[in-house]
């Protein structure tokens, strides 16, 4: 029952009570935990039947789930692992004082280490399992902020010198550094999985699990027994994502994910629930989505204390306290534990009676005893059918003191003065002098000593060290010229739209001998928005229990077919969950030695808008794959109006240096940048990964125009040329996606109508053209003395006369960022505003990007330049039926 609700009944008789605690007692001796659970059971039942009503709770009493008299015997030498844990705790805390020695306010964290490192050492010396060619090992996210503690010990074991500790935080020292928290981009052998950012790492780390079961249910790799670790802090899991797929975990029965949380009670300012019980209230939150919840609050000092407790007393006191106050126990003395803990009954006084105060205060938490976590460990690595959590009991800054041992400014603590360090020094036995102790040297014992040689015994029973990152995927072929060839050639005629185009290269890769098994299409819900129904049947979706029921739909051709080896990733309503499979697909050549390929599609809007962290993850930890945002540009999605129309993902795009962004407006433009992708990330090898926008408008696919895949790839071609090569009014035109169809209409007009001669130029990817500039600009102000170079938008346009307009279905800026690197000024049209629920043609007028507002836009710019008088645009604006009092797209 819960603590806050139950009232005693007035008339209850304790001895009444004691005799049914004793024939449980007497049960549960003679016949097991399985004999009792059914009495319990069916007593349950009997109570409902009879019309009692039970109040219903998901916690268990705020006590250790293992109870003493069922933990194994632990494995190791535990006076060895704390020693070794002590210098680890050392190097980490001297990592980030000397650090800040160095370099004032540089940053750092040691308190969120410190609480872990019980949690993280009994997993390194007994549980962690690294990669090797034998077995793919156990995957591990490591709590971001905990980063300085997985360093030291890396430093022990001798993967990092003392120099890399020394240029902690400052990576572009003389022979680098380490960076602040895992991040595999700038420490590709070392870290596999960014973490820092809280809520996303438990979310990947549950796709994560969920992938290597689809792997291994589609055949692509043997079934093991590694597991998904993932460490994150109880204040973490405030942020939705930390929480918002456990069902997902469950209902997957995922039992090769554990989770561990490190219960300290705190947050970064305060109490994470100073009126309440985070760990209650994970626990509950957790077994309501059918995981199994191991809780792990008190060390072994606790247990004769309880065993004397006959009357369940002191647990029940233990779930009276709100974690405000168990937060004030750590901090205050021994005296006052014997007064506000225990002294609120005289019994459990009497059970306290023999200790000291001294050894009150020093009552450990389960958090920080190695047999306790070594007993849920193990508990959870052969739990089977179900994922598990971990929720372990620690103090935030354990062994700081004075310093910040559970305080609310531990968090920030980074110094710690002469007294504190000898403190630390002699709490933990770091075999420093006082004087030493000062400089906060980092100690690593001799290499024949026995700390060195046990830590690295363990490792090597463990199959070596972790973290490391090493790819061991092999590089694919990619000989497809056939496989995408007819989408060079048109559709002769026949209206398509980008996105079922797309999907019919799909269909095809799907088939292809080499890829058609490593691609993985990932939808959140939406595939039959996008046209990929067709795909259900013939890749079926992947189901661990397969289909249980036959579909609705099932005498239809495309019908919802679910299979175990199914190959389509249907995420449900989950953009985050549907990256976060993506993020395992594109990294399964480094975790799993796979060469996956990804397509997740989804509406463009809640892309980078909506799952922009993610995405920026996903760069960091060099995950490649396709990412299709459909639907995509403001105008082109009718009718769904201001949340669903997307203007600004292309913008959003050029934040991610190692994505490469696309705007294509037919299919062999799709095509070529596809196939060139897949070339470049699992031939080449290069760690980049690809965004293209997909519509949903159909038109008449042309067919390839001559030789300009290097210009697609490059950001932009010349699509169609003017065949009036008289005319002294000239103009290039620029469009992008659906809209460079409106150029094209722009371009009829403009030469029917006012005799101007345009050239249509397809832009493909102004990001593309935007990094070639910045590159050229950055080598000529390094390289004055040598050859300059030319940025590729400046020679494409070298022989090119008229004025300058670009029109996109995004904000202006975005034309606007490579207009300094052009041979004249340039005018931009864009969807700078909110979107509206209209129609295509509308919606283009209403944001002045359609072939009128192009038009308008370039007799304007030939006026400005004296070609043309004011009259022809005052009579070109009632011919074109433009309305110059409308409102203003960008504030209305």
């Amino acid at each position: 029952m819960d603590n806050d609700t139950y009232v005693k009944p007035h008339n209850m008789d304790e001895f009444e009570v004691q005799e049914w605690l004793e024939s449980l007692d007497s049960v549960l001796e003679s016949s097991g935990s399985e004999v009792a659970t059914e009495i319990l059971e069916r007593l349950r039942a009997h109570a409902t039947v009879s019309g009692i009503d039970l109040p219903f709770t998901a916690n268990t009493p705020y006590a250790n789930t293992i109870p003493a008299r069922l933990e194994p015997l632990f494995p190791g030498d535990q006076e060895l692992e704390r020693r070794i844990k002590s210098l680890i705790r050392w190097n980490a805390l001297a990592m980030v004082v000397r650090a800040n020695r160095v370099e004032h306010n540089i940053g750092g964290h040691i308190s969120t280490f410190a609480s872990a490192a019980t949690l993280y050492e009994v997993g390194f010396n007994h549980f962690f399992r690294a990669r090797s060619e034998q077995f793919e090992g156990d995957t591990i996210y490591f709590q971001g902020h905990a980063a300085p503690g997985i360093y030291a010990r890396a430093f022990l074991e001798g993967r990092l010198s003392p120099q890399k500790l020394e240029n902690f935080r400052r990576e572009l020292k003389p022979g680098g550094g380490l960076s602040s928290y895992p991040h595999p981009w700038l420490m590709p052998d070392f870290w596999e999985y960014p973490t820092v950012s809280m809520g996303l790492s438990p979310l990947m780390a549950i796709y994560q699990a969920r992938f290597s079961r689809y792997l291994e249910n589609r055949g692509m790799k043997p079934v093991t027994n590694a597991k998904v670790w993932a460490f994150l802090g109880d204040g973490e899991t405030d942020e939705p994502e930390s929480l918002g797929a456990i069902t997902l975990a469950s209902r997957e029965k995922l039992d090769n994910l554990i989770f561990v949380v490190n219960c300290n009670l705190q947050r970064l300012d305060g109490p994470v629930r100073g009126n309440g019980q985070i760990i209650q209230e994970l626990e509950s939150a957790f077994r309501g989505a059918r995981w199994n919840v191991i809780k792990v609050l008190w060390g072994t000092e606790w247990d004769p204390i309880l065993e004397r407790d006959t009357e369940g007393l002191l647990v029940k006191r233990m779930g009276e306290l709100v974690d405000g106050e168990y937060q004030k126990l750590v901090v205050e003395s021994g005296d006052y534990v014997r007064q506000h803990f225990f002294g609120s009954d005289p019994r459990l006084l009497k059970l306290v009676e023999p200790l000291p105060d001294e050894a009150l205060r020093r009552l450990r938490l389960g958090g920080h005893d190695p047999r306790k976590v070594y007993a849920a460990y193990k508990a959870a690595v052969e739990h089977r059918g179900g994922p598990t959590v971990i929720l372990a009991r620690t103090i935030k800054g354990y062994g700081l003191g004075e310093a910040g041992e559970g305080k609310n400014v531990t968090h920030q603590q980074k110094k710690l003065n002469e007294e504190e360090l000898r403190i630390f020094r002699s709490r933990f036995g770091v075999p420093l002098n006082d004087q030493d102790c000062i400089e906060v040297p980092f100690y690593r014992p001799a290499e024949d000593s026995q700390e060195i040689q046990y830590l690295r015994a363990r490792r090597e029973a463990l199959g070596g060290y972790t973290p490391a990152r090493k790819v061991r995927s092999k590089p694919l072929v990619c000989d497809h010229d056939e496989l995408f060839k007819e989408f060079s050639e048109g559709s002769d005629g026949r209206e398509v739209s980008t996105t079922m185009a797309y999907v019919g290269m799909l269909r095809k890769m799907l088939k292809d001998p080499e890829i058609g098994k490593l691609i993985v299409p990932i939808v959140p819900d939406e595939a039959r928005t996008f046209g990929m129904e067709s795909l259900f049947r013939t890749a079926g979706i992947y189901s661990s229990v397969g289909q249980k029921y036959e579909p609705v739909d099932a005498s239809t051709l495309m019908y919802y077919k679910e299979a175990t080896d199914g190959q389509i990733l249907e995420e449900g309503i989950t953009e985050a969950g549907s990256m976060a499979s993506f993020i395992a697909a594109g990294s399964a050549y480094a975790t799993h030695g796979i060469n996956t390929i990804p397509f997740f599609i989804y509406y463009s809007m809640f892309g980078f808008q909506r799952i922009a962290d993610f995405i920026w993850a996903a760069a960091d930890m060099r995950t490649k794959g396709f990412l299709l945002g459909g639907t995509a540009g403001r105008t082109t999605l009718s009718g769904e109006g201001l949340q669903h129309q997307d203007g600004n993902s292309h913008v959003l795009a050029l934040s991610v240096p190692n994505l490469r962004a696309y705007d294509p407006a037919f299919a062999y433009e799709i095509a070529v940048i596809i196939q060139d992708g897949i070339r470049r990330m699992y031939k080449d090898g290069e760690d980049i990964f690809y965004y293209i926008t997909l519509m949903n408008e159909p038109y008449a696919m042309p067919a390839m125009p001559g030789d300009v895949k290097d210009g697609i790839l490059k950001g932009m071609y010349r699509f169609r040329a003017s065949e009036n090569k008289k005319s002294k009014l000239r103009a290039q035109l620029f469009g992008s996606g659906s809209i460079l169809r409106e150029a094209l209409q722009a371009q009829d007009i403009l030469e029917e109508k006012y005799g101007v001669a345009a050239d249509v130029w397809s832009i493909t990817s102004y990001k593309a053209l935007y990094v070639d500039g910045v590159e050229a600009e950055r080598w000529n102000r390094l390289h004055p003395g040598a050859k300059q170079r030319v940025p590729y938008i400046t020679k494409a346009l070298g022989d090119s006369p008229g004025v300058l307009v670009a029109a996109s279905d995004y904000l202006k800026t975005l034309p606007n960022m490579v207009s300094k690197w052009l041979p004249r000024r340039l005018a931009s049209l864009g969807t700078d505003g909110f979107g509206r629920s209209e129609g295509r043609q509308s919606l283009r007028d209403f944001f002045e990007v359609d072939a009128r507002s192009i038009v308008l836009a370039t007799l304007h710019e030939l006026h400005q330049d004296g070609k043309i008088e004011r009259s022809a645009i005052d009579k070109a604006i009632k011919d074109l039926g433009i309305n110059p009092e409308k409102p203003n797209p960008v504030i209305s």
